[in-house]
């Protein structure tokens, strides 16, 4: 099987992916939480590109381990069959985001004290 080259990595990364100008994030929580702090919002099938393949998990992370509130809109969404399949739309309100922002710092300097050790 070929190997991505690194440039090839990236764009693949970067293509269609609109998260944030923060510096790349080391896990799935990061990426997802980078992801919802910039205003968007996401589906477990969205969570497929940021390399999360169980956002409900995330999110009780996010919920549980660093208290965040997330908003909840259940959503029809078609799936690879064409068919519509029920789904949970996650965003993060505005009044959450400082809480997040310290949240997501933890999490980074976790990581990057995990890699130097």
């Amino acid at each position: 099987m070929k190997t991505a080259t690194r440039s090839e990595e990236l764009s693949s990364r970067a293509h269609g992916q609109h998260s944030t100008d923060i510096v790349e994030p080391h896990s799935k929580i990061t990426r997802v939480l980078a992801h919802l702090l910039a205003g968007a919002s996401i589906n477990r099938f969205e969570a497929e590109r940021l390399g999360d393949h169980c956002l409900n998990s995330t999110i009780a992370v996010l919920a549980n381990r660093h208290g965040l509130s997330l908003k909840r809109q259940p959503e029809k969404v078609p799936n690879r069959f064409g068919e519509p399949c029920r789904v949970i739309r996650y965003s993060l309100p505005v009044s959450e985001h400082q809480r997040a922002r310290t949240a997501l710092a933890s999490l980074q300097r976790t990581a990057l004290s995990n890699s130097e050790g």
